[in-house]
């Protein structure tokens, strides 16, 4: 690029990472261009909502307008902040203040009836469920901030918000492939809510309801896939950022905040070359330089995680509850222990 040529930036796909990363250079006054496949805001409304730890919380106020990220945090859900472990009897371990792998997810509606029926301790935060061996289960609240209380931004409606609004709580029942006993794949919403509600018999009652209340038509099969850390590129003008790049499973919940970590840092990086403090291809070296590192790194961490989820062997799992019992039972162990749980 010749040194008085205007940078022009291209961001392809809209996701977490690209429409930070746009917003960002929309507000630096550096031209960029977003290429979506999706037009409807209503043609991903499968999952979940996501954790965003500092690190994403920090990203996405470097990036967004003020109004932006004032909408932004009045449509945050309301989970509370902290996360706990508990067996499948729902005997509490720990919890904190503040792949072959194949998930079965599903949706609990919190109406106002099916709130009264549901133990309150599922609506305070997320919980990992640790069963004797072979299986795991992932349970986060979302209850939603009334339409009303999202402020207007930048032409944007007051108390706009996508569709998927609903208070429920998600579950997300794991394990390896082979466990299930046949292939899942071709398997109907109610098949597949059938298999889980089969799978977790024997638990707490209070975990029985949660998923044998859910609706059916919620339930989702969800293979667990990562990326394959791979060596540093020859840089040029085309990079990557997000899933594109470091991919990685959901046990450690840290994904999309690593998505914005990336269009935190490349924004910088593309302004620093659009005001000409350094060369373009120099600014995309440093960004893939350190996204290489803290990316692959955060997809490591998440693949142990998925792995030891759904381990087979029973002494590890004991081994893993006294030190979890233990961990909740003296306070400076667990701080030191899950000093950096989603980070």
């Amino acid at each position: 690029m010749a040194t008085n040529t205007p940078l022009q930036a291209i961001v392809a796909g809209g996701g977490i990472g690209g429409l930070a990363l746009a917003n960002g250079l929309r507000r630096a006054g550096v031209a960029v261009r977003v290429h979506e496949r999706e037009v409807q805001r209503t043609d991903r409304l499968q999952g979940f909502r996501i954790h965003v730890n500092p690190h994403g919380s920090a990203a996405l106020h470097e990036l967004l307008s003020p109004a932006l990220f004032d909408a932004f945090v009045a449509a945050s859900g309301k989970g509370g902040n902290g996360f706990g472990f508990v067996t499948e009897q729902f005997d509490r371990l720990v919890d904190f203040d503040a792949t072959g792998i194949v998930t079965i997810s599903g949706k609990y509606a919190l109406t106002d009836a099916a709130r009264d029926r549901l133990d309150p301790r599922l609506l305070t935060h997320p919980w990992s469920v640790i069963p004797p061996s072979g299986c795991g289960m992932f349970i986060a609240p979302h209850e939603f901030t009334a339409p009303a209380a999202v402020p207007a931004a930048e032409g944007l409606p007051p108390g706009l918000l996508f569709d998927d609004t609903r208070s429920y709580v998600f579950w997300a029942f794991a394990a390896k492939r082979e466990r299930f006993g046949t292939d899942l794949t071709e398997f109907t919403p109610a098949r597949l809510h059938a298999t889980a509600d089969r799978m977790t018999t024997g638990w707490a009652p209070e975990l029985r309801h949660l998923v044998a209340e859910s609706d059916p038509a919620t339930t989702t099969l969800i293979p667990i896939k990562t990326s394959v850390p791979i060596p540093r590129w020859t840089t040029t003008n085309v990079t990557l950022l997000g899933d594109a790049i470091h991919s990685m499973t959901p046990f450690a919940g840290i994904g999309a905040n690593t998505a914005r970590r990336d269009a935190q840092l490349l924004c910088r990086m593309l302004i620093s070359a659009d005001r000409r403090e350094r060369g373009l291809l120099a600014a995309l070296d440093s960004y893939e330089a350190a996204m290489t590192d803290y990316g692959f790194a955060a997809v490591r961490t998440s693949l142990s995680t998925a792995e030891r989820s759904v381990a087979d062997g029973r002494l590890g799992r004991m081994m893993g509850k006294l030190v979890l019992r233990t961990a909740g039972a003296i306070p400076p162990m667990k701080r030191r222990v899950f000093a950096d749980l989603g980070a």
